[in-house]
């Protein structure tokens, strides 16, 4: 079944992402992936069947791997769902889950150990991602030196941008950024501990 929209009768829906749809369920948030495609900030017109499953999957695979940090999900099993949500087993079975209610960062955080995408963008204009300067004459997918924090803003719609670290200090508090940062470099380095037994 392809999903690209989606509405339940009944439950309202509080914002509809650039992959994931996101419905109220009073003191818990359903998240539903379609199978929409979003790359480097852009929704591409061509969705991709499944490929909601397959995030819902990846999703909670890490959410069970990362055991150092907490997380939002509190099912993701169908039968473990609400009376209300049962008659639209169809739609979301296998790519959805409840999740408690958070408030976002008002940043994104992004860890990079690879020179691409908007960083090699920023690297081959300026020698630098988000202010950090990085060495001359590496080439795109190059491994980075060292693996960096590189912040960008959580735009709504449209592109994300590159901040500069005192940005997402001045954005989130010192202590909060320093925080996060540690913390994203940790779950980056332990994806990327799990990639190397691959």
């Amino acid at each position: 079944m392809l999903l690209t929209d989606l509405d339940l009768p009944g439950i309202p829906k509080v914002r509809s992402g650039k992959v994931r749809e996101m419905f109220d369920l009073g003191d818990s948030l359903l998240l539903v992936a379609t199978d929409r495609i979003s790359a480097f900030d852009c929704i591409l017109p061509t969705p991709i069947p499944r490929k909601g499953e397959i995030l819902t999957r990846l999703s909670g695979f890490w959410f069970g791997h990362l055991d150092f940090v907490e997380n939002h999900l509190l099912a993701d099993r169908f039968e473990d769902y609400p009376a209300a949500l049962q008659p639209f087993r169809a739609q979301l079975e296998g790519r959805s889950m409840i999740v408690k209610k958070a408030r976002p960062l008002p940043v994104e955080c992004v860890v990079r150990g690879y020179l691409a995408g908007s960083g090699w963008k920023e690297y081959a204009g300026s020698g630098s991602i988000c202010g950090i300067p990085i060495p001359p004459g590496l080439r795109q997918a190059d491994p980075l030196p060292e693996t960096l924090f590189t912040p960008s803003t959580k735009a709504e719609s449209g592109h994300d941008e590159n901040i500069s670290w005192e940005e997402c200090c001045r954005i989130l508090g010192a202590d909060r950024a320093a925080q996060v940062r540690d913390l994203s470099i940790r779950i980056y380095e332990a994806g990327r501990r799990h990639a190397a037994t691959r």
